[in-house]
């Protein structure tokens, strides 16, 4: 750290004299500039700690707190160790804002050196904290707790019907802080009956409409864990119904905390498609929303289709289409094409917006539909190959790889309806070496097509193709594909029809299923909504190294489709290490 180009370093002594001063703000300014430099003067940082105990013991409350505070965020072996006996102590402090730093105080003790924290039986002293009598001090205690047993191989957190209920209860109590370290801590709470789960989700609904995105969310969470513990189906739909209204109110806020609502959004709808079913135009693109919104909501858009609305929606989509943004343009073309193939009765209608688009001869436009038509002819065999006429007039647009590939795939697929089919692959056939190996591995299986099925007019084409392949090419993949194509024909030169089976035969049906996660995925994404896993729609272990996968716990009233997923091999098995020491299982009783 710099000043003026002065290296504020050398300081450091009169920094810790300053320490000595009665002044609150002082000692806030000293103590932020000894928590930056104590990894570079370890020996002038351990000549603080005196000053740093004697304020541990100080009259004022704040004074307590923040020595405390300072100590427990050094990494220095010697203030973890001089860190223990106070910590004790102040875990009792007549002060609740001290306690509750005391809480935190522990977790990173914790941190940063485990076995100093289990052999003074500081977690004992923090689990006393959950029956204290300030809320505050009890989502600390959960907080600190939490953090700990995530980081811990042989423990775990589990909380009682009863305790759940108190947390419920003192929620409204705390602050935006506070009711998200409770609503975390909820999630170790396994219902043993359907009406406890559905009892303790009515309860938590409320929360839905606070104003802190945090909250909303963390509620969101934990009701659709509970969901997994409803056997009433309508109930359930009932919950998740209200998610509704606070997700569209979330849209309103600024840019970067729209894009976490939507992104959950997202995640929830692929569970319950029908909560925001009548919100589709809030999803609705601004003008001015960065592309990131946008194209979120194009995705929550094509979710959120139906034969309902799919008129409204085409209608929008064709205005994206127009803009300047040419990715924006790009994802629009191709969630038309996508919609084609998700709704049978709107195929046609998606058709023709596509051919419009083509028609604008825009050249991104144009290979976009091209590839989206690819697939749609996939979906629909020999159902709109009336199109091709148009696609093959604009040939000239296509100069990106995918673009080419899929209207190659198309002239070989359709080789006996293409009256100049061989003209148009040779002209491909002209760039064959320079082509990406996308492109020559269509431009080889198109060519073979067009043989099977027009063999006079492309015998020529194919031995070209072929000795290109398998002779003047480096690339392994194109020269093994060349070699089995060589072999088959060779082989099946008197029986042309094993030929045909093989290289034309029916493909399996093309369908959008594949855009969603997997169940598992789905679930375990589900129980870390708000967090970094249900932005980037991972588990947790592929985003954070060491992390503990949240599960659903077995239990009686488990939904039977929901047990499947806990076999064993999918989730690791934790040590059940409760550290909740309550009165007659009351978590907060007096």
């Amino acid at each position: 750290m710099t000043m003026n180009n002065n290296e504020m370093i050398q300081l450091f002594p009169d920094v810790v004299d300053c320490m000595r001063l009665d002044s609150l703000e002082i000692k806030k300014m000293c103590f932020l500039y000894l928590i930056n430099y104590c990894r570079l003067k370890p020996e002038l940082a351990n000549k603080a700690l005196s000053i740093l105990l004697d304020d541990l013991q100080d009259r004022s409350p704040l004074i307590r707190a923040l020595s405390l505070r300072t100590v427990s965020c050094i990494p220095l072996p010697a203030f973890n160790e001089a860190l223990v006996g106070p910590l004790g102590r102040l875990l009792k402090d007549p002060d609740p804002y001290v306690r509750k730093t005391a809480a935190f105080g522990v977790a990173k003790l914790w941190a940063a050196d485990a076995s100093l924290v289990e052999k003074n039986g500081l977690i004992e002293g923090v689990n006393q904290l959950l029956v204290d009598s300030n809320p505050t001090v009890v989502s600390a205690g959960l907080a600190a707790l939490s953090d700990i047993t995530d980081k811990s191989e042989g423990m775990k957190l589990a909380i009682g019907y009863q305790d759940a209920s108190k947390l419920v209860q003192i929620l409204g109590d705390c602050n935006e802080w506070s009711q998200t370290y409770i609503l975390s801590a909820l999630m170790a709470y396994t219902p043993q009956d359907p009406a406890e789960a559905l009892l303790m989700a009515e309860r938590l609904s409320p929360r839905l409409q606070h104003s802190n995105v945090s909250v909303v969310l963390g509620t969101i969470r934990v009701i659709l864990y509970l969901t997994h513990y409803i056997s009433d189906d309508s109930a359930i739909q009932g919950l998740v119904r209200r998610f509704g209204p606070p997700l569209v109110t979330l849209l309103s806020k600024p840019h970067e905390i729209q894009y976490v609502a939507l992104r959950n959004c997202f995640l929830i709808l692929q569970q319950y498609p029908d909560i925001l079913q009548n919100d589709i135009k809030v999803f609705f693109c601004k003008y001015n929303d960065p592309i990131y919104i946008k194209v979120t909501k194009l995705e929550i858009i094509f979710l959120l289709a139906s034969e309902d609305n799919i008129t409204e929606i085409l209608r929008e989509l064709r205005e994206y289409a127009s803009e300047i943004d040419v990715q924006f343009v790009r994802k629009a073309v191709r969630a038309i094409g996508k919609l084609a193939i998700k709704i049978d009765t709107a195929a046609q209608d998606c058709i023709d917006t596509l051919l419009d688009l083509v028609a604008t001869r825009v050249s991104y436009i144009v290979q976009e539909a091209t590839v989206v038509i690819k697939n749609i002819f996939r979906k629909y065999p020999n159902k709109y190959e009336s199109i091709i006429s148009v696609l093959c007039k604009n040939l000239d647009s296509l100069d990106e790889p995918e673009a080419k590939a899929a209207m190659i795939w198309i002239i070989g697929q359709y080789a006996d309806r293409i009256e100049n089919s061989d003209e148009l692959l040779d002209e491909f056939l002209f760039t064959f070496k320079e082509e990406t190996i996308e492109v020559q591995l269509a431009l080889l299986t198109a060519t073979v097509k067009l043989f099977i099925q027009r063999p006079a007019k492309g015998q020529e084409l194919v031995l070209q193709v072929l000795k290109w392949s398998t002779e003047e090419t480096d690339n392994p993949d194109l020269r093994d594909r060349g070699y089995m194509y060589w072999r088959l024909l060779s082989s099946a030169s008197g029986n042309a029809d094993i030929t045909r089976q093989v290289v034309m035969s029916e493909k399996p049906t093309i369908s959008v299923e594949s855009d969603k996660l997997d169940a598992r995925t789905l679930e375990e994404v589900s129980l870390n909504i708000g967090s970094l896993s249900s932005i980037y729609l991972k588990p947790v272990s592929q985003i954070f190294k060491g992390t503990k996968v949240r599960q659903l716990e077995q239990s009686p009233a488990l939904r039977r489709s929901d047990s499947n997923f806990d076999s064993p091999g999918f989730y690791p098995n934790y040590a059940a290490n409760n550290y909740f020491s309550t009165n007659g299982g009351d978590l907060l009783s007096e």
